[in-house]
């Protein structure tokens, strides 16, 4: 008898079909759009965004599965596609494994097409292979490893982009603090030890808590603000203040479960993670249109939060710390900005 799936892995045969759905054949549409004015800005797939933000409420993913987190992390990795980052760069990857080294990327490439096949059934398989591929991320700070949940990086560059995400739907005044004080301290962790890395902070918020705890929002808005002015912490910060039903809202969904110590990099991070079993489209599909409706409340974010300025801020940031010679697609892309 088959093992019943995780919660996890249920979520991402949804996610890969939504995110395969809005790049039909691995075509992404250009990001950057040049306004009648001439200003060049970075417009997110916000449509992609809510149908991603809806996976967790369908699936009634509670807060320790890291589903509720992860749909951020997948509309975060897939928008660097569109920048024109390949999806072997940007983690977590768009099919499993979500964490593949680029130089084992590369050499799965370059094999005989016999030993390439059995090499990528073998990859595809496993939950995870000890050093090689993995389900998460987990950089060395300056004191400590960390794990980072939207990561570009190479042997040979280092890290070049390290985004954290964290999300919160209830129990705001209890929670928030403590959401805050870890990101201040993982950024200065980050970034001490990789300065030219781009780092980004993005903050999934539910939007009742303008109603319920305007005091607190107003509050929390202004940290993450200044989180993002930070010398040493981050480059910029982003907020996504998500509006859907109380209906569908999850449960448990406030309060985050503390990893137990420092992690340690290697399989035990991925031990409890199985692979996505494949769906039928058609049914895949069906569920995609039953998923509950969300609504991102862009007219309520603050300007320095929003998404297009903080995807703008992270790419810039990437490319201008490499030479013009590296990420060629990402650089035409921005170069080449579609007209509206």
């Amino acid at each position: 008898m088959a093992a019943k799936q995780s919660t996890k892995a249920k979520a991402w045969v949804l996610f890969d079909r939504i995110v395969a759905r809005a790049a039909p054949g691995g075509m992404h549409s250009n990001p950057w759009i040049k306004s009648p004015d001439g200003q060049v800005h970075f417009e997110p797939d916000y449509n992609t965004l809510i149908q991603l933000l809806g996976v967790p409420l369908y699936l009634k993913a509670e807060t320790q599965s890291g589903v509720p987190a992860l749909a951020l992390d997948v509309w975060l990795s897939y928008e660097l596609r569109r920048a024109g980052f390949n999806s072997d760069q940007a983690w977590p990857r768009p099919v499993h494994p979500r964490i593949l080294p680029a130089p084992v990327a590369a050499l799965l490439k370059s094999l005989p097409n016999g030993i390439r096949a059995t090499v990528a059934d073998r990859l595809n398989k496993q939950a995870s292979i000890p050093g090689v591929t993995s389900s998460s991320a987990v950089i060395l700070g300056k004191n400590y490893l960390k794990q980072v949940d939207v990561v570009i990086t190479d042997w040979a560059t280092g890290p070049e982009l390290l985004i954290s995400t964290k999300r919160m739907d209830s129990s705001y005044g209890k929670n928030a603090p403590n959401r805050v004080e870890e990101s201040y301290g993982d950024a200065k962790n980050l970034r001490l030890r990789h300065p030219l890395a781009a780092l980004g902070f993005v903050f999934g918020l539910r939007s009742d808590i303008l109603q319920k705890e305007p005091s607190v929002a107003e509050w929390l808005f202004d940290l993450l603000a200044k989180l993002g002015r930070e010398d040493d912490a981050y480059h910029a910060t982003c907020l996504v203040l998500m509006e859907y039903a109380d209906d569908v809202a999850i449960a448990n969904a406030g309060e985050e479960i503390p990893a137990d110590g420092v992690p340690e990099p290697g399989p035990e991070l991925d031990e409890e993670e199985d692979t996505p079993a494949p769906a039928p489209e058609f049914d895949v599909d069906r569920d995609i249109a039953q998923l509950p409706k969300v609504t991102i409340l862009k007219g309520q974010t603050p300007e320095e939060l929003a998404p297009s300025r903080f995807l703008a801020a992270m790419v810039t940031r990437v490319l201008g710390a490499t030479p013009v010679n590296m990420h060629k697609e990402a650089r035409q892309r921005r170069a080449s900005p579609e007209l509206r």
